[in-house]
């Protein structure tokens, strides 16, 4: 059967309205947000409802079609790109944006798997409730791309990654057959938990359609903080202390290089360091409550402050006056990935170690790289309270062609910093999913066990392989 014939077939099924073929219009989906995969796909199928996702995947297993699921397209490590031969084709999940119900008394929301972030946030804050997840791709990133790499962002810290905030998933298995599995039950022992398999799979084991999403309450009241610290070490007591303080109060803390604020300062007008004095590190804190209780998150924060300057774990520190400058605290945090690219080639790095590792991580691994590749200068920030490290190697100064660096260096850089990072006792994927990127360095790091599970359960679930191939799972050889 031709290519043509194929996509007959499909316009058959679902109308030529939900087919594209139109190279211009493909075009835009063919490659990852960043630029560095390329792929090739002759149409998009762009289905309205979970029956029309069923029956394209029946008829592509029928006809031994690879399908590459697709929301947002905003994965950092290429896991929503077609492969480069053009066999697969798109299966685009951005017509189903429904919301089909959202319940302020049962905490939930129903949501299809092209919702948009922002726009779910929005109309939990309509209803006094909010979807607590949140990054810098709100307003493109998609519920089905953030279940299938089980996303995390600035609020693990207090609510957990993706996975613990889906109650329900609906799926489109590789046969063509629907999990119904939307109902939010909280004690349910049937056995193996098709969620969870499904959640952070990437796609290569169905294609999530819809979900039941926790709401929380709305924030009632807020204290945003930026402190300046002598160390990571010192971040992390910092912390503690505020845990202490606050208890699960604290929604998010970030610990940010000095480096990483000159770089923002300088790339981002109207920014400016939140303190009157620089120091090697710096800590973004929020506190929320859910109510209006006394004493209030500025008040108590303030205390544990106090005691964190009088312990000299803390250097200077100051609250947010109000929701302007909040968000411009923020603003800073949110534009540490855009300023760090700025400043020339570089390899950033999604990892994770345990968070009593972590500081040390921070410190001694860029060292490390700087010693190991002379001219670079490494960095990091990142989710203290979860282990989450964003790392940054950067290109010697004055280094013009980006692609080649990485071609010369990339590999060597990518082995090196991954292997501290499992010494660490971490893991190289910590937020963004493996993909294609990390697929060959899962495949060498990965303990046998681990890998024999992953190609057991791809085995058994996709069996023909159509499922976003090329994604997740290390091939033999790598591996």
């Amino acid at each position: 059967m031709t290519g043509q014939d194929v996509i007959a077939r499909f316009t058959a099924l679902l109308g030529e309205k939900r087919v594209v073929t139109d190279a211009d219009d493909i075009a835009p989906w063919l490659s990852d947000w960043r630029g560095r995969y390329h792929g090739a796909a002759s149409a998009i199928l762009q289905p309205e409802t979970t029956e029309q996702v069923a029956a394209a995947v029946r008829l592509a297993a029928d006809l031994s079609v690879p399908l590459v699921p697709q929301g947002g397209n905003t994965s950092m490590v290429g896991g929503a790109t077609p492969p480069a031969d053009g066999s697969a084709l798109i299966l685009s999940l951005r017509r189903m944006n429904h919301i089909r119900s959202l319940s302020p008394d049962d905490n939930l929301a129903v949501c299809e798997a092209g919702v948009i972030l922002s726009n779910l946030h929005d109309a939990a804050a309509a209803a006094g409730r909010r979807f607590p997840l949140s990054l810098g791709a709100k307003g493109s990133a998609t519920i089905g791309g953030l279940i299938s790499t089980n996303a995390g962002g600035t609020q693990v810290l207090r609510h957990g990654t993706m996975r613990a905030l889906v109650e329900g998933l609906e799926a489109v298995l590789p046969d063509g057959g629907i999990f119904h599995g939307l109902d939010a039950l909280r004690k349910d022992n049937r056995g193996y938990d098709i969620k969870q398999l499904l959640i952070g799979a990437e796609g290569t084991l169905g294609i999530v359609t819809a979900a039941s999403l926790r709401l929380v309450p709305a924030i009632a009241a807020r204290a945003v903080g930026w402190i300046g610290v002598p160390s990571p070490a010192d971040a992390l007591a910092l912390l503690r202390l505020c845990e202490a303080h606050l208890g699960d109060s604290v929604e998010g803390f970030e610990v940010i290089a000095d480096d990483g604020l000159g770089h923002v300062l300088s790339h981002i007008p109207g920014t400016r360091c939140p303190i009157a004095t620089r120091t090697p590190w710096h800590v973004l804190i929020e506190v929320d409550h859910g109510d209006l209780r006394d004493p209030g998150p500025a008040e108590q924060l303030e205390g544990a402050l106090a005691e964190a300057l009088e312990r000299g774990i803390a250097v200077d520190a100051a609250i947010a006056a109000n929701e302007a400058q909040a968000e411009a605290f923020w603003r800073i945090r949110e534009s540490l990935s855009e300023s760090e690219r700025a400043q020339g080639p570089a390899l950033q790095y999604d990892v994770s170690v345990p968070v009593a590792r972590m500081p040390a991580f921070m410190v001694d691994a860029a060292a490390a790289a700087e010693r190991a590749f002379p001219g670079t200068t490494a960095s990091s920030f990142g989710h203290l309270g979860d282990g989450n490290v964003h790392f940054h190697v950067r290109a010697p100064r004055g280094t013009t062609d980006g692609p080649g660096w990485i071609a010369a260096h990339g590999q060597a850089i990518n082995a090196f910093v991954h292997d501290a990072v499992v010494a660490a006792g971490g893991s190289i994927s910590a937020e963004h999913g493996i993909g294609q990127m990390k697929r060959a360095e899962l495949g060498r790091l990965a303990s046998p066990a681990r890998l024999h599970a992953l190609r057991a359960i791809k085995a058994a679930f996709d069996p023909q392989g159509i499922m976003n191939p090329d994604k997740l799972i290390p091939r033999p050889e790598e591996g």
